[in-house]
């Protein structure tokens, strides 16, 4: 812990000092001067204009004073303008060059001139209205971003929904994500969420896809970022107005499945504002059969479940935020987060027994209840300079979760006694981080990114029985160091390293005690070549790892069904992998293709184990792992409004062991996603799309394949302030089945579940107040993506699983 500590006030100091007296040293001489900020938007299409060059003159002397390029969401902004009039020149390849005259003064000296439109030349008119809307599908150096805003399929849905139709993102029937095969890290607007640690499934459920801008799926995160995530990082980044004056938006949707509603409401008045949301949903119960054979060839015991479980949702959860302009350079901004959600389900099994003496039969009964509650607190600061691009920022965030579980759970023999079962799980999960970054550019075309991060943890978990306490301590100590800068004209390079220092210790029951601590080093290496035609190629190295959360540790015994329990393993080790990818990315007259290769070699990988002696579920170190697979995605415009977009995804997948050399065999999983989509006028828009994931392999079997399918039309009303739309999803088949098989030569274990899927929806959505915007300066956030985060499982388990 005292490591911990002096490296991380240690490299903290010099951070600051850094900023705080930036390279080029010297006191600046005392002025009043202001900035101008502007959002450049393509007049037809409304998506940002970014690259386009801007020019400060001034009118007196026609002297031009300043200047730059707009970024990706096509913002510019000018500092140190001395009070005066100007004339804003824009001009970009494809659109009209636009004059805009604008005016600072002493006592208003900065001017947020808000959205300027940019009108495409005759020559380009064609390609914008091929392209139609915003692209849905963008690419970046190290992510793919996914604009789900553009999508109408989705209304009524969860993040969830959205997640299965983003390109290389694969999602079971549970909602459990994971990239290119690999476990991932989700983020919220750039940060982690509590009650993403506690479920990724259950986070999902939570969040309306209404309130959804983007999804980025970042498969090569340089050393910046955490080194938590196999395969990458889903960042989803959410709605927000940043007008001046008030706005907001309300939204809900009701069907037959779920029932979703949201409010927001927003203000901006000068240097402050102030941002807030909440929402609701509620899925109406519905029987979902379930059919489980367990089969013990040692014992030749053989045991069959049939019934029904019917479940129910429900949850909310809300935002309020605060930011503040201090002066030109410095900003403050607080945040606060909350939600709760619940999931409780009610079971009758009928169970055949077969032995040696004979066969029985008997009913079961259970009840199976999850309450996850959480609350997020942040604050930052952010601090510029004179120099463009030069920013320092200190961060800290406080997370607390409180997180219920029980079960009850009868058995009626065939003599009328009853077995009876009972348990609950109480946990709490408190993390405290804080973190500080610096960016510098040497030039244009170097910059350097350095920063320092420290994430205290304290986890318990509490049960009626104290063989089955948790108590838990994490701490991380974390600097590293990126640098960017062009190799020649049309490369560019982008690498750095990440130190880690962990120390672990805790106590599980009255018996486990356990203290330990590690030391990690991270390298991150992105190369892109920029070729003719728009045209990109891509080499990335990174390291990664996965340190067990609280979901896979905690020794709580959930006993729900006693034929199949389940329970943590505080022993657990973290799991590392090496990842290399070589990707291809091309624009073609408004079509886009991505296509890309990679390996990815994993040690400790962490997987569930069945045990049919103890009929057990818990989690191991199976072994090592090495992947390598492809993916490929297509957008084409057969007719102007007309897109159609297609994405495949395939992985090898091998767990060799590490004692016995043992072998899983190779196997291959694979997904695939289909989307049309057709804008006509008078604000009308209809989408259909499908989505078939194959056999999804693990260390014992196999999850069966999956398909699904929906279509949704959408209506502009209220001189486009608000849309009316309706939404299905898989029409012709009440359920989706799908068969998970667990075998080895001493046992079998099969389970069938008939999940009730098939849907139908009505939507309304409705926005007020200002509507020109200009987006928010992007800020730097905290990323606490450094932990296997917990799938969600049929009867799982409870506790407070960490992040």
């Amino acid at each position: 812990m005292k490591r911990i500590l002096l490296l991380f006030i240690a490299l903290l100091t010099l951070t600051t000092a850094k900023a705080q007296f930036p390279m080029g040293g010297g006191a600046a001489k005392t002025t009043i001067t202001g900035r101008i900020t502007a959002t450049i938007i393509d007049s037809l299409t409304q998506k940002p204009v970014d690259y386009a060059t801007i020019s400060l003159i001034r009118v007196k002397d026609k002297k031009a004073v300043n200047g730059g390029l707009t970024d990706d969401k096509g913002k510019v902004v000018m500092q140190n303008i001395a009070p005066d009039q100007y004339q804003l020149a824009i001009g970009f390849m494809g659109y009209k060059n636009k004059a805009v005259l604008v005016k600072t003064t002493l006592e208003h000296p900065d001017n947020n001139m808000g959205t300027i439109l940019l009108s495409p030349t005759a020559s380009n008119l064609k390609e914008v209205e091929i392209s139609g809307q915003k692209a849905m599908v963008e690419q970046k150096i190290d992510r793919m971003v996914y604009n789900a805003d553009q999508d109408v399929t989705t209304a009524g849905g969860t993040a969830g929904d959205v997640m299965r139709k983003v390109p290389l993102l694969s999602v079971d029937i549970e909602g459990n994500v994971t990239l290119r095969g690999a476990a991932v890290k989700v983020l919220i607007n750039g940060k982690p969420s509590g009650t993403m640690a506690n479920s990724v499934a259950d986070a999902l459920r939570m969040i309306p896809a209404e309130e959804i801008k983007t999804v980025e799926v970042i498969t090569s995160p340089s050393a910046k970022y955490d080194a938590e995530g196999s395969g990458g990082i889903i960042n989803i980044i959410t709605k927000k107005k940043t007008a001046q004056g008030v706005s907001g938006s309300v939204n809900t949707s009701v069907g037959t499945r779920q029932n979703n509603g949201g409010f927001s409401l927003n203000a901006k008045k000068g240097r402050l504002g102030f941002t807030s949301n909440v929402g609701g949903q509620y899925a109406f119960p519905q029987d979902t059969r379930i059919e489980i054979l367990n089969e013990n060839y040692t014992n030749n015991t053989s045991i069959f479940q049939e019934g029904y479980n019917k479940a129910k949702r429900w949850g909310y959860n809300g935002s309020a935020g605060l930011d503040y302009d201090i002066n030109n350079y410095q900003s403050l901004a607080t945040n606060i987060k909350f939600n709760r959600f619940e999931n409780g389900s009610d079971g009758m099994l009928d169970m055949l027994s077969e032995n040696s003496l004979g066969s029985t039969n008997s009913t079961r009964s259970s009840f199976n209840g999850m309450v996850f509650k959480n609350v997020d607190w942040s604050a930052d600061y952010r601090k510029t300079t004179k120099k463009v691009g030069e920013e320092f920022t200190l961060m800290g965030q406080a997370s607390f979760g409180r997180n219920t579980n029980e079960f009850r759970s009868s058995t009626i023999m065939p003599n009328g006694n009853s077995v009876d079962l009972n348990g609950d799980n109480t946990g709490k999960n408190n993390e405290y981080t804080l973190q500080s970054d610096y960016t510098y550019p040497f030039s244009k075309n170097t910059t350097l990114e350095t920063g320092v991060k420290g994430i205290f943890r304290n986890i318990q978990s509490k049960y009626q029985d104290t063989d089955q306490d948790f108590d838990y301590d994490q701490n991380v100590g974390a600097a590293y160091g990126v640098l960017s800068f062009k190799l020649a004209e049309k490369t560019t390079v982008k690498g750095g390293l990440r130190a880690e220092y962990t120390n672990i210790s805790g106590q599980s029951g009255e018996v486990l005690n356990f203290d330990n601590d590690y030391f990690n080093l991270f390298p991150s290496l992105i190369l892109s070549q920029a070729l003719k035609g728009n045209t990109t190629v891509k080499v990335s190295y990174n390291r990664r790892m996965s340190r067990p959360s609280l979901y896979f540790l905690n020794p709580f015994l959930n006993e729900n069904d006693p034929e199949n329990k389940t329970q943590g393993n505080p022993s657990l080790s973290p799991e590392l992998s090496d990842n290399l990818e070589l990707g291809y990315s091309t624009y073609i007259k408004g079509s886009v293709i991505n296509a890309s290769v990679f390996y990815r070699r994993t040690k400790d990988v962490i997987e569930n184990v069945f045990n049919p002696t103890e009929k057990l579920t818990s989690y191991f170190n199976v072994g090592t792992s090495e992947s390598y697979g492809a993916s490929a995605f297509a957008s084409y415009n057969p007719l102007p409004k007309w897109t159609l977009m297609g994405n495949f995804n395939v992985n090898s997948y091998e767990v060799k062991g590490v004692d016995d050399n043992s072998s899983t065999g190779l196997k291959w999983n694979y997904t695939t996603f289909m989307r049309s989509a057709i804008a006509f006028k008078g604000g009308w828009n209809t989408e259909i799309f499908a989505v078939y994931n194959g056999p999804k392999y693990t260390f014992q079997g196999k999850s069966g394949a999956m398909a699904f399918y929906g279509g949704a039309l959408k209506k502009e009303i209220l001189n486009k302030k608000g849309t009316v739309g309706v939404n299905v999803f898989n029409i012709f088949a009440r359920d989706l089945h799908i068969e998970s098989v667990n075998q080895s030569p001493a046992f079998l274990q099969s389970t069938n579940i008939y999940y009730p899927i098939r849907s139908f929806g009505l939507n309304f959505s409705y926005s007020f107040g200002k509507m020109n915007y200009a987006p928010q300066q992007k800020k730097k956030k905290i990323n606490n993506d450094d932990l296997k985060q917990g799938e969600q499982q049929q009867g799982g388990m409870g506790g407070a699983p960490q992040k």
